[in-house]
């Protein structure tokens, strides 16, 4: 499998995205989209290289190292936010979640950071790799969440839970609270008492990460 290709995957299956780990890497948030999809650079550089191969515990190799020069993984992976610093930032994601009739999900682009410190990231269980901001839109979870909020997004793979998340059906973005409902089925249920709860299948519902913070103007 070419380096770019096994990258790609690497992501996807730890969940964690490319915006997210470029910014790891010290570069700017396109920098490991376009490595892959435009092929520039036409090859990492290898202390990007090297820190990559630690995150995600594979040999260098995997990722276009020579073999002389591949790094050996250790047994226990390396945690993704080194203590280096007080502040993390964290991405700003040019995309809405629907709490009211539903918004179609834009692209994921980062277009902006907020900074987040370290130890209280830490102090809550979350990853910096799994965790994006983006906008509420609408009024269906007011007065939880009010149009215009903007609220954090942990994007750790999880079994299903009960609790607010960001979720998509078919190409519709929504933010709900999510609550079991009769067998193989959930309900999608809005804070505002003007808006009937909706059930559906559960295989219908791709939870896209839980909401642990919200920001909002007072």
């Amino acid at each position: 499998m070419e380096a770019r290709e096994k990258l790609a995957e690497l992501a996807r299956e730890k969940g964690t995205s490319l915006a997210a780990l470029s910014r790891m890497l010290g570069r700017n948030a396109t920098y490991l989209q376009q490595y892959i999809n435009k092929g520039s650079p036409r090859k990492l550089e290898e202390d990007d290289r090297r820190r990559l191969a630690q995150f995600f515990s594979v040999a260098e190799s995997e990722l276009g190292a020579p073999e002389y020069k591949s790094y050996d993984p250790p047994a226990t992976s390396v945690p993704f936010a080194e203590d280096t610093g007080q502040w993390v930032e964290l991405d700003r994601l040019a995309i809405e979640a629907s709490a009211g009739p539903g918004s179609v999900g834009a692209q994921e682009t980062s277009f902006d950071t907020m900074m987040f410190s370290r130890r209280w990231l830490r102090e809550q269980g979350l990853d910096a790799a799994q965790l994006s901001f983006i906008r509420v839109s609408g009024d269906s979870m007011d007065p939880l969440l009010k149009d215009g909020d903007e609220i954090l997004v942990d994007r750790t793979p999880r079994p299903f839970r009960e609790g607010i998340h960001v979720l998509r059906l078919g190409e519709v973005l929504n933010v709900k609270r999510l609550q079991v409902g009769k067998p193989g089925r959930v309900l999608l249920i809005s804070a505002n008492p003007a808006y009937e709860p909706i059930e559906v299948a559960q295989s219908e519902v791709d939870v896209i990460g839980r909401v642990v913070w919200k920001s909002g103007r007072v």
